[in-house]
């Protein structure tokens, strides 16, 4: 499945970024997440969209208590006229249940400038939010690195913490990431000829990175197009290996290292 001999998985990964809950997986999640064991994946991490996905986020983690790890969280692209209830149903379910980050939550200023006020409003919200939890937060920020930064510069501070997930900024806004205590969750994109970050990858620490697939999106080379699942989190890893001269043993222990230490899990 992922273009990777079995020996080399005496090996721990961890999917730090995976819609697992998705229709997309309706038909085999039971398969795709065998698979992703098999593959050496030890751990999946559940972001939040809307309260609408947690019913399937609850149901994949009591099926697999051990595996399947939470977050909670209103995505910038579901910001609406609604919004207000959408945080006051993330807030309880913080109070109610256990979650390893607030996420994903940003700004997406590609689909839709409508509501840009308001997800500026609930992105830093929920930031406050986790870090009354002590909790890490994980970031969308699609066309909008300025706006995200100009947030994190209001909430910088030792309590702020988390992974910019899905990572394709520059070298420049990378390293602007980890001055705010922010880890880059990298995914397929670094296997794409024009995804630019692979050019700059190896200059940053490799103690600052997670890996992620985003599944069902942005599936890695070969796979690009396809649907994206947490097996390929291994092929994420063998580029990254690549980039940073590194064997993928290497790569998959201090990268998941990297993910319990910044998730708590």
């Amino acid at each position: 499945m992922s273009n990777i001999s079995k020996p080399l998985f005496n090996m721990k990964l961890i999917d730090t970024h995976a819609h697992l809950y998705g229709a997309e997986f309706d038909a085999d999640r039971d398969e795709v997440i065998t698979r992703a064991k098999s593959d050496g994946v030890q751990s999946f991490v559940l972001p939040a969209v809307n309260a609408a996905a947690m019913p399937g986020m609850y149901q994949l983690q009591q099926k697999y208590p051990n595996e399947v790890f939470l977050m909670a969280g209103l995505h910038p692209t579901y910001v609406d006229s609604n919004y207000r209830a959408e945080l006051q149903f993330v807030e309880e379910q913080l109070t109610k249940n256990k979650f390893c980050a607030v996420g994903e939550i940003g700004l997406d200023l590609y689909w839709d400038k409508t509501f840009l006020n308001e997800q500026v409003e609930v992105f830093r919200y929920q930031i406050q939010l986790a870090k009354k939890h002590n909790l890490p937060i994980a970031i969308h920020c699609r066309e909008a690195f300025d706006e995200v930064f100009a947030v994190l510069e209001k909430e910088k501070g030792e309590s702020l913490r988390g992974i910019f997930h899905c990572f394709t900024g520059t070298k420049e806004q990378a390293r602007l990431a980890l001055s705010y205590n922010m880890m880059l969750g990298i995914g397929g994109v670094v296997t794409f000829k024009n995804g630019k970050i692979d050019q700059f990858l190896s200059e940053i620490p490799i103690e600052s990175i997670v890996l992620e697939t985003d599944a069902p999106y942005l599936a890695p080379v070969p796979y690009r197009g396809k649907r994206n699942e947490s097996a390929y989190v291994c092929l994420v890893a063998q580029k990254v290996a690549e980039l940073y001269g590194m064997s993928i043993e290497e790569v998959a222990s201090i990268t998941t290292s990297n993910a319990k230490a910044v998730l708590g899990i």
